[in-house]
This record gives C-alpha cells, sequence and structure tokens, in this order.
C-alpha cells in the first residue's frame, strides 16, 4: 500500500470510530456540554488544582479558547480560582462541589457508554479491542506516552481464585503470614461474589502481557460509605503505577456512585499501600494492636471524605 492508501484508510477508521462513539452530535452524552468542555472537565477533576496554561499545553488548545471555557463553568458556578502563591501571573483551577457532581454525572454516562459497546462482545473479543486500542496509542503517542503497559480490566472466570491464590502467596513470601490470610481472603471474595451489586461495587484487575498482575476491589458498606479491599500488586509489576491507578478508579467509581467517603482496613507494616493511600488523602483514623496470621500486627483504619 501507498501512503494515500493507508491515509484513506485512517480517515476511514476516524468517520467510523467518530459516529461509533457518539463524539458527532455538538452535545456529549445528551449533556449541554461539548466534546472539548467534557476533555476539560475531565482534566480538572483529575489534577490537583492545575494552571490553566498547563492544561491548555497538555490539551493542545488555544490559551484563549481555554480561558473563554473557563469563564463558562464559572459563571455556571462548576470551578473556581484561587491565586497561585509561588507566581502571581497564574490562578489555580479547581472544581466546585457543583462541578464534582455534574462531571461524575457526565463520566458515569460515558463509562455506561462504553460499557454498553462491550456488553455484546465476548471477554476475547474485549480484550483484541483494547490491545488495539492499546497498540494505536502506543505507536502514535510515541515512546513519552507508553508509560503505562498494562490494562485495567472487570474480571473474568478464574480472577476470583488468582486473587486468593496471590495474596496468599505474597503475604507469606514478603511478610511471613500464615494461612489465616489467604482464608480471611477467599472469604471476602465469595461475599464479594454472592452479594454483588454492580451498581455500587466494582473489582478491578491489572493485567500486563496476558498475565494478572494486580486488582482492588470496591465494595459498600453502607448507603454512605464504601470499603477499599484487597489491594495488590504483584513485584514483578511495581513501578509502573498500577497501585495508585488502581486506588483513583475506587475514588473516581466512589464519587460516581454517590458514596460519600471511603474506607479501608490495613496494617502498619503494609508500608507501600500505606504510602498509596496517604498520597490519595486517606486519613488515619484508628490503629489497634493485634495478633493475626501468625504474627504481632498494628491493624489500621483509613478514611476519605468525598
Amino acid at each position: 500500500m501507498d501512503i494515500a492508501t493507508h491515509a484513506d484508510a485512517v480517515r476511514r477508521f476516524n468517520r467510523f470510530y467518530t459516529h461509533r462513539i457518539g463524539v458527532l452530535p455538538e452535545k456529549l452524552l445528551q449533556s449541554p456540554f461539548s466534546l472539548t468542555e467534557v476533555r476539560v472537565l475531565y482534566e480538572l477533576a483529575q489534577r490537583e488544582q492545575p494552571a490553566a496554561a498547563g492544561v491548555a499545553k497538555d490539551l493542545g488548545l488555544d490559551p484563549g479558547y481555554l480561558s473563554r471555557i473557563l469563564r463558562g463553568f464559572e459563571t455556571r458556578g462548576l470551578v473556581r480560582r484561587t491565586p497561585s502563591v509561588t507566581d502571581a501571573r497564574q490562578s489555580l483551577l479547581a472544581l466546585t462541589p457543583k462541578g464534582r457532581k455534574i462531571f461524575a454525572a457526565l463520566d458515569k454516562a460515558s463509562t455506561q457508554e462504553a460499557s454498553s459497546m462491550l456488553f455484546t462482545l465476548s471477554s476475547e473479543q474485549q480484550n483484541r479491542l483494547v490491545g488495539a486500542m492499546q497498540t494505536i496509542e502506543e505507536i502514535l503517542g510515541g515512546a513519552s506516552e507508553t508509560k503505562v503497559p498494562y490494562i485495567l480490566r472487570p474480571p473474568q472466570p478464574g480472577d476470583m481464585g488468582w486473587v486468593v491464590q496471590a495474596h496468599g502467596a505474597l503475604y507469606a513470601r514478603e511478610y511471613g503470614w500464615n494461612e489465616e490470610c489467604e482464608a480471611l481472603i477467599a472469604e471476602i471474595v465469595v461475599k464479594f461474589i454472592r452479594e454483588f451489586d454492580p451498581r455500587r461495587e466494582r473489582c478491578w484487575i491489572a493485567e500486563r502481557d496476558g498475565r494478572n498482575v494486580g486488582c482492588v476491589f470496591l465494595v459498600r458498606e453502607s448507603d454512605g460509605e464504601a470499603k477499599l479491599r484487597l489491594l495488590l500488586v504483584e513485584a514483578e509489576a511495581r513501578g509502573l503505577g498500577i497501585g495508585k491507578r488502581l486506588v483513583d478508579e475506587c475514588i473516581r467509581f466512589a464519587r460516581q456512585a454517590g458514596y460519600k467517603r471511603i474506607t479501608l482496613w490495613t496494617n502498619d507494616v503494609l508500608h507501600a499501600a500505606r504510602q498509596l493511600y496517604e498520597q490519595a488523602r486517606f486519613q488515619l483514623i484508628e490503629e489497634k494492636r493485634h495478633h493475626s496470621f501468625g504474627q504481632d500486627l498494628v491493624g489500621q483504619t483509613w478514611s476519605l471524605e468525598l
């Protein structure tokens, strides 16, 4: 094929996919927002008080155009600006509670739309589709965009058994915990399977090169409270940002599902996990000594207000 034929193929795919995911209408997801406005809301929801200049640069937007979008958001009460303490010329941006609520609704609608497209596909087809998308992203994004060589996906048959086995093996190997740990993990997994509420609960599996390398669960504790459970990243996959991504997904979904807080229980010896929780702004609210898994431990309860 020559370059012109390849170009026609790229354009044909672009026409097909933009129509398939519904970005051609002026307003996105049956909302009053354009695609660009939703993209800006997404960036503000994911970042900690970014400056407008950084958002414009990363999105490839004209600063004047972004400024007009932001003024519109401020008029609607979706965004607030605060002066930067390090650069008086810059203002830091953040979504207001109203802005986060609206973004959560848009994010939920987007997830539902993508899920409805995937629902008609088999697990093998879903994996092929996601793999093809990652290939496109890696090739067109260049070296700087290939920092996340893994995928997050819903659990498939056999994954729950892996969750139990992986936890038992990892905690025995790294901390010397006995079979009581594996028994507890099995109980948590069985309860999740039997009482699973798809509207308010999730499990994510991190997969790399066809191998499971991480997981996390978010489960309903009460109407207003979710519980983060069973966060794990295998040693071979550490340093890729998987743990942070798993925690971030839990927080994003909890907000989307309408929870007011997330709690979790861990032990003080799990230093890497505790660091992730601190980075995500969880607060340590209780410590208690206990003897479990054949060890003397200090259990900790952490909480994040959403």
